[in-house]
């Protein structure tokens, strides 16, 4: 089977397993079920006519507003169509050099590396280590490295990496002249876990952010990139003019505003996690150390059906994520999202099932 590189598309996979009548909740997608904010759709229709004229090319009201909101300058963020277009404008600044990638990670950094012809060195996360990092072979590596490529939280694991390993691997980056790119697409969700203050302390590190995930607007594309002011300054040089449409640039500052949708969402997160893993861990299955919104889900007595547990979590009305195209995973587990209570409740339900029969 052809799958899917992302997860989100549910029409897709029903026309590859022939089910096109069947009924699914979607948990293949890692999007916030309380989001959008009430708000939104009140003020994008206010913001309508940002349509009608060009945008500020310099987007310098958000930049401004944004930049303020992450307690940095102006000239140290870079308003992106999404988190997609940050990857792809970073990994652009190590155009033909040498790269590494912790996996398993988002395939858009592999994609963005072949794209700009790095060499890429894979290194590997694991299940029985509970996919911490292999911090002696990362810093064994480094002087090998331009650039080194990090998802924290994690993406599919939702693992955060600790502060402390970030600050010694920029230490020995700072020595070997070796970058860190880390994406914080879903630091939203664990926002006491920022890395925004390191940046004052270390040149060579480029924080990517998304308000895809938390805000759920996966249709608006919208993003931003943190760096010192040399290097925004160059990739702003090979950005596409106007990527970023007038109206996802005025709404960009609002949504960062709402200190209340964040803290809500963080709340509720917590107290479904806490539920979803005394369920999962009581009944035998592997869940991993996850903080976000998502977390990878293993059969411990039936590992080696992982693809079976996909096709019955399906047949019952949930899509999952499969992990075929993740590096390290090679489809061994399932991402889930945390959906909502009732919809949590309905995977429990269909997983107690899964049980009694094996």
């Amino acid at each position: 089977m052809k799958w899917p590189e992302h997860g989100g598309q549910p029409e897709m996979m029903k026309k590859l397993l022939k089910a096109e009548e069947l009924e699914v909740l979607d948990f293949s997608a890692n999007l916030n079920p309380l989001g959008p904010p009430q708000w939104l759709q009140r003020e994008l229709e206010a913001q309508w006519k940002k349509l009608l004229y060009y945008p500020d090319p310099n987007y310098s009201f958000s930049t401004s507003a944004l930049a303020w909101m992450e307690r940095i300058r102006d000239k140290e963020i870079l308003l992106t169509n999404g988190g997609a277009e940050a990857i792809f404008l970073a990994t652009k600044y190590f155009e033909g050099k040498r790269a590494g990638i912790v996996h398993p990670a988002f395939s858009e950094y592999d994609r963005a590396c072949r794209h700009y012809h790095l060499q890429v060195t894979d290194i590997l996360t694991s299940h029985e280590e509970d996919f911490r990092l292999p911090m002696n072979q990362l810093l064994e590596s480094l002087p090998d490295l331009d650039v080194l490529f990090l998802c924290r939280p994690n993406n599919p694991t939702g693992v955060v990496i600790s502060k402390a390993e970030i600050k010694m691997l920029l230490e020995q980056g700072l020595h070997h002249q070796t970058f860190l790119v880390i994406d914080e697409a879903f630091v939203d969700f664990v926002p006491h876990e920022a890395l925004t203050p390191l940046l004052k302390e270390y040149p060579n590190l480029i924080l990517l952010r998304s308000l895809t995930k938390m805000y759920t607007i996966p249709g608006l594309r919208l993003g931003y990139m943190m760096a010192s002011e040399a290097v925004i300054n160059e990739i702003k040089d090979f950005q596409i003019p106007w990527s970023v449409n007038g109206l996802a640039s005025a709404i960009a500052p609002l949504l960062l505003k709402d200190k209340n949708f964040v803290a809500k969402t963080v709340s509720w997160l917590e107290e479904e996690t806490r539920k979803l893993r005394a369920f999962i861990e009581s009944n035998d299955f592997y869940l991993s150390n996850s903080s976000v919104n998502f977390y990878l889900l293993q059969d411990k007595r039936n590992p080696e059906k992982t693809e079976t547990l996909f096709t019955f979590l399906f047949q019952h009305g949930i899509l999952a994520r499969h992990t075929h195209n993740f590096k390290g995973l090679e489809g061994s587990h399932l991402r889930l999202a945390v959906r909502s209570e009732e919809e949590n409740d309905k995977l429990i339900a269909i997983l107690k099932k899964w049980r009694e029969q094996k």
